[in-house]
């Protein structure tokens, strides 16, 4: 395709937003591509910022190969979506098609029991047009009875477990928005990732997350970070301005700086970008000039968030 075609593209879709992301002077000057981590130790790197597949539900499949390539061309090379994501899977597997074998592929189930949990397995390896994933998570644990259902008897653990040892499956991980639950997961059993929220507001205006983090870095856990663009919850509907976000997110270049900066100063592998393609591109222009805080930063992003609600808990 030619590249002056690819940017009309982007313009018909109004994603031309990052050319006029406007950070301040003593902003860092972005790399060329997103800076990596491991995500286990000898293991694949991950591109910090993760590419959101629910920000792709209700695009059109031109739309959404474009969004998918622009994010590529930067350097992400980590894909997280799951089939409760409307669309989202139909129309990820083919743009991620051509860049598939230097990417990261992370999908999910919110089945509990094993026989759910292949089938959903089966559909979202066909919908993705791929042989395995590189991880696979069980989807938004959030009551202890889920946690007993998974471990219990003809649990969907039986299906994770039998699919790692047939290749279908790479790594093992589970999301999850309750400390209660996710604890208890890393009690029983060795995964390898946990996809939480590690956001600047949950955590110092409610004390949301830092359990969670202790846990994994005691378990060798792979923290994988969702919500770290989340500012505040929205109050009705016109709050709302991201169909697919349910939160209020930032959207102020420089305090997204900071906040995702502070996201990516706790051990975390990767950020997953939040459900809006502009949010995307915001959430790469800022990985792409990551820092760790100064403390001048720091103190900035505490005066910001001083008497903002949390998102969680709720």
């Amino acid at each position: 395709m030619e590249r002056r075609e690819f940017i009309a593209r982007l313009v018909a879709m109004g994603l031309t937003a990052a050319a006029g992301i406007a950070f301040a002077d003593d902003a860092p000057e972005p790399a060329r591509t997103l800076p990596r981590r491991p995500f286990r130790p000898g293991g694949p790197e991950l591109s910090i910022i993760g590419f959101g597949g629910l920000l792709l539900r209700g695009m059109e499949q031109q739309q959404a190969d474009d969004i998918v390539a622009w994010a590529v061309d930067r350097g992400v090379n980590y894909f997280d979506v799951a089939p409760t994501y409307g669309d989202s899977q139909d129309l990820l597997g083919p743009a991620l098609e051509p860049f598939r074998d230097d990417c990261f592929l992370a999908c999910k189930t919110i089945q509990r029991e094993a026989a759910g949990a292949r089938a959903e397995l089966e559909g979202s390896l066909r919908a993705l047009r791929t042989d395995h994933f590189d991880l696979y998570q069980l989807h938004g644990l959030t009551k202890m009875e889920d946690v007993d259902t998974v471990f219990g008897p003809g649990g969907a653990m039986e299906t994770f477990t039998a699919a790692r040892d047939e290749g279908t499956v790479r790594h093992i991980g589970f999301s999850a928005h309750s400390e209660e639950a996710a604890l208890a997961a890393m009690d029983r059993f060795d995964f390898d990732s946990v996809l939480f929220p590690i956001n600047c507001v949950c955590i110092e205006n409610g004390d949301f997350g830092p359990a969670v983090i202790a846990k994994a870095t005691e378990t060798d856990t792979t923290i994988l970070a969702i919500k770290g663009l989340a500012w505040r919850p929205v109050t009705d509907a016109s709050d709302r301005p991201y169909p697919n976000c349910w939160y209020r997110p930032v959207e102020d270049p420089n305090v997204a700086r900071l906040a995702l900066g502070y996201t990516l100063d706790r051990p975390v592998a990767a950020a997953v970008s939040p459900a809006a393609a502009e949010l995307l591109m915001l959430a790469v222009e800022v990985g792409r000039r990551y820092r760790p805080l100064t403390d001048a930063e720091r103190a900035d992003l505490m005066a910001r968030i001083e008497g903002v609600p949390p998102i969680f808990p709720q």
